[in-house]
């Protein structure tokens, strides 16, 4: 499910093996990816097509950068930042700028930078 005013930019691709849920008014620049579908590690089992899925949660007001990887079993918290390029392999936590490869959360998001970019101090 895609939230109302969400933005898709070109290029996202959906491994919709099980479910995603897009919040509302999330911006997801070019080039991501989310995938809910993973495969087994032992070489022997992926022959016989064996695969497991978990859905993929994006919470409302989310901006994931370009070319980032959502994998299966994540979920995003609300407002959060995903850095370009970002691989997220595990639950990002609401208001926080994440990025890197494997995806780390790098601070909280507060009012400091509402205040730094705001050109409307009317808001």
């Amino acid at each position: 499910t895609i939230g109302d005013s969400t933005y898709i930019n070109s290029n996202l691709t959906l491994v919709d093996d099980y479910k995603i849920k897009i919040g509302r008014d999330v911006l997801i620049a070019p080039n991501v990816t989310i995938s809910t579908t993973n495969h087994p590690l032992h070489y022997k089992l992926r022959p016989q097509g064996q695969m497991y899925c978990k859905k993929v949660v994006i919470e409302d007001n989310v901006w994931i950068g370009c070319n980032a990887v959502i994998c299966a079993g994540v979920t995003i918290g609300k407002g959060a930042v995903i850095g370009a390029g970002s691989v997220v392999t595990r639950d990002i936590p609401p208001m926080t700028l994440a990025f890197g490869v494997p995806c780390r959360v790098i601070r909280e998001i507060t009012d400091e930078d509402f205040n730094a970019f705001n050109p409307d101090p009317g808001i």
